[in-house]
């Protein structure tokens, strides 16, 4: 039951978000909601007040073993025996319903989160274009014939499904990070655990609604709710999934790993963390280029992978960057995401308190606050909410400036040359992401081939599509979501000999 003070002054939420709310979840398995094997529950928290919106069940191994099990006998049932085309419609389905509820959706995501609504309901309409993406490959799963040196020989290759997957998601962006990963799995044939973020679990359980109403089979789709320890420690050791995909921490990630190992060597692939480097050369359009720098930075309260969070500026422009950014950041409105501010909270006290423990570092350390470093109270004290941060520095040994901070903190710096650039860009564990600003063509693909990162923005920040691969180097993980690369994560080749004398 949602209490008064959840709701700001003047909103209203509506009926079937306020219906959800009004019981506790239980786990989704072979195609119905039941209680977890040992009764355990837990809270979900609004982060902009701290209060319980519902308590959800906790599974442990118990649950996921009988979730491995109705899931291997639908990958072999009437699951594998449909056609990709019919799995297509499923999908398109699903992403069908998830359109028709954003509304219902996006308030259940920013009660969950915290974030402002209208970034909810464009992170869902994302999430609907996801689904409706992958309906299509449904259909187009193949392989090839191989021309081998014997003439007597044909050979050919069949792509089949990994078999049972495992889909861990994190808290920063809930339902999107499910549809970047559920609806590939599905369209190549799979069958799905789904543990979702404790701190959010809301809208990946209202997805299990769905894709039941869509007409997924019993068995296909599982919702395991439940924290790392023991839900997630079961899925990711038990000896009967094939395959876990993960977005998280790079320690979580190496924890995945090991348990991979030291089960059944299942297959994994990390979306991991990040330090991404954004670059403003002084020929770039310099308003247009800090506007998209904030939002790169600040964009999800700075509760993302991706965040630009160290912005290298040259030299002449040095100045005229950094007073921009402080008077734009100066202007962000944070409160809760139901009154659509610019920044919401951070998602728990936990998070606030690294946060804060890195703005002590930086200004230990000796970097200059430019504005912000403050947590906020006021009406807004209840809640995990911090002003949006810029520092200044000339050193990048700062701990603000090696480690992902994951929080809206913003660290500014000059560079004079392409030589003084490349080796500091690179100057990091991390290889998720990078951005450069400039008008000068040679410069921006010179950036793009030396900047060690998964993805590259020129001339622009944070710009995702279905149809792109997604994905980091170095300890940002491996394997690459969305787009056409993406089937090879959830797919295995067989390759058939066949004699032909």
């Amino acid at each position: 039951m949602v209490a008064n003070t959840t709701v700001p002054a003047g909103v209203t939420l509506r009926e079937d978000t306020l219906a959800f709310l009004n019981n506790d979840k239980q786990l989704l398995i072979n195609g119905e909601w039941v209680a977890p094997a040992e009764g355990g529950s837990m809270p979900t928290l609004n982060p902009a007040n701290g209060e319980t919106l519902l308590n959800f069940a906790i599974g442990t191994q118990a649950d996921v073993d009988k979730a491995v099990d109705v899931a291997r006998r639908a990958l072999h049932g009437a699951w594998g025996q449909m056609t990709g085309d019919d799995r297509g419609r499923i999908l398109w389905k699903i992403g069908e319903l998830i359109e028709a509820n954003i509304d219902m959706l996006a308030e259940l995501e920013t009660l969950d989160s915290g974030k402002p609504l209208e970034s909810s309901k464009g992170e869902i309409s994302n999430a609907a274009a996801q689904f409706r993406y992958f309906a299509g490959w449904a259909s187009k799963i193949e392989g090839s014939t191989i021309p081998v040196s014997n003439p007597d020989e044909l050979v050919y290759t069949i792509r089949e499904p990994m078999g049972v997957v495992g889909i861990i998601t994190p808290w920063n962006f809930p339902l999107l990070m499910v549809s970047w990963k559920l609806p590939a799995a599905l369209a190549t044939g799979n069958t799905v655990i789904l543990k979702p973020a404790e701190q959010t679990p809301l809208t990946a359980l209202a997805l299990g609604n769905l894709a039941l109403e869509a007409g997924l089979p019993p068995g296909v789709f599982n919702i395991i709710t439940g924290p790392g320890d023991p839900t997630g420690n079961a899925i990711t050791h038990h000896m009967g999934i094939d395959k876990v995909a993960f977005t998280g921490s790079t320690g979580v990630g190496r924890k995945i790993m090991a348990a991979a190992a030291n089960s059944n060597l299942k297959r994994v692939s990390l979306e991991l963390g990040g330090k991404s480097p954004h670059v403003i050369f002084a020929d770039a359009d310099l308003e247009q280029a800090v506007g998209d720098a904030q939002w790169g930075v600040f964009y999800n309260t700075g509760q993302e992978c991706t965040s630009g969070t160290r912005l290298f500026v040259q030299r002449p422009a040095y100045d005229e960057i950094v007073e921009r950014f402080k008077a734009l950041t100066g202007e962000m409105t944070v409160g809760n995401g139901l009154t659509n501010p610019d920044l919401g909270p951070m998602i728990s006290e936990r998070q606030l308190n690294t946060v804060m423990g890195y703005i002590k570092a930086g200004v230990d350390e000796g970097a200059e606050v430019i504005t912000g470093a403050e947590r906020i109270g006021g009406d807004l004290a209840n809640g995990y909410f911090l002003q949006p941060t810029v520092f200044a520095h000339q050193n990048d040994s700062l701990t603000i400036v090696r480690e992902e901070i994951f929080g809206p903190v913003q660290t500014i710096t000059a560079f004079d040359d392409w030589d003084d650039l490349i080796p500091r860009v690179n100057n990091t564990v991390y290889g998720l992401a990078a951005g450069i600003w400039t008008s000068n063509l040679k410069t921006a693909h010179r950036f793009a081939a030396a900047t060690q990162a998964g993805t590259i923005w020129i001339n622009g920040y944070a710009k995702f599509d279905p149809a792109a691969p997604f994905g980091g180097m170095k300890q940002s993980g491996f394997g690459r979501e969305m787009g056409k690369d993406v089937l090879e994560l959830y797919t295995q080749t067989k390759t058939v000999w066949v004699g032909l004398r």
